[in-house]
């Protein structure tokens, strides 16, 4: 595959073995069996590996998929508003909200605006840039649209758990708490404990359209599910 081919197609059902070896792409799952092809990442000491997804990236037949499986679990919640991280969680966001029937969502943003507080902003990293601190900001004008309202906050992906607590540390800010937060892409298991670290209850108000696991390299040079407990 070229680079470029990845996050473009759906494929159907056991196109591919998930538990096989693997050499440059990981086929993720979608609950209804079809399946995307992942590019692997290699992590800085050469013998572990994560899946990638950048969503704004997909096709809009892949975003489609994602969006209205995603959409389909967060409906049962009746969430009355869809928030939005930064960068890539947007594009995800947006669609979901529109799945949703939702006439707009709310979208963070890392850019400050003169009219912004600062008391409403957090310090943001994310691991695919490790070396930019940002900060997360709520534009002051979208509260009303919040308060008292029952609200998913969304990012396309989930690894670190950095993202999200920055998001919920943000809300919280706002006095609001946010009944699910969902992604795309559970990478690996790694989240679990910071979204512990900033509530026993939120690892279970986790929503994802499809897992990928930790990635290790054997013997035979592929790359095979590191099953972590």
């Amino acid at each position: 595959m070229q680079p470029h081919d990845f996050w473009q197609e759906t494929y159907p059902p056991a196109s591919f073995d998930p538990k096989g070896g693997h050499s440059n792409f990981y086929p993720a799952t979608l609950a209804d069996g079809r399946q995307i092809r992942l590019p692997i990442r290699p992590l800085s000491d050469g013998r572990h590996a994560l899946a990638s997804l950048i969503v704004n990236q997909a096709s809009f037949t892949v975003l489609d998929a994602l969006a209205d499986d995603l959409a389909g679990q967060l409906a049962l919640l009746e969430p009355d508003v869809v928030v939005g991280l930064p960068t890539l969680g947007l594009t995800l966001a947006s669609a979901v909200a529109q799945k949703l029937g939702h006439r707009r969502y709310v979208p963070l943003g890392t850019s400050k605006k003169f009219w912004y507080f600062d008391e409403l902003s957090v310090p943001l990293k994310s691991i695919t840039t490790p070396d930019q601190e940002k900060r997360l900001y709520v534009d002051p004008r979208m509260l009303p649209l919040l308060k008292d309202c029952r609200v998913a906050l969304i990012d396309d992906v989930i690894s670190s758990g950095a993202s999200i607590r920055a998001g919920l540390s943000l809300l919280k800010s706002a006095g609001i708490e946010p009944l699910v937060v969902g992604a795309a892409m559970l990478q690996s298991d790694r989240w679990r404990a910071a979204l512990a670290g900033q509530g026993p209850h939120w690892p279970e108000r986790v929503r994802g359209t499809f897992s990928t696991p930790m990635l290790v390299k054997g013997d035979d040079g592929l790359w095979h599910p590191a099953f972590e407990d």
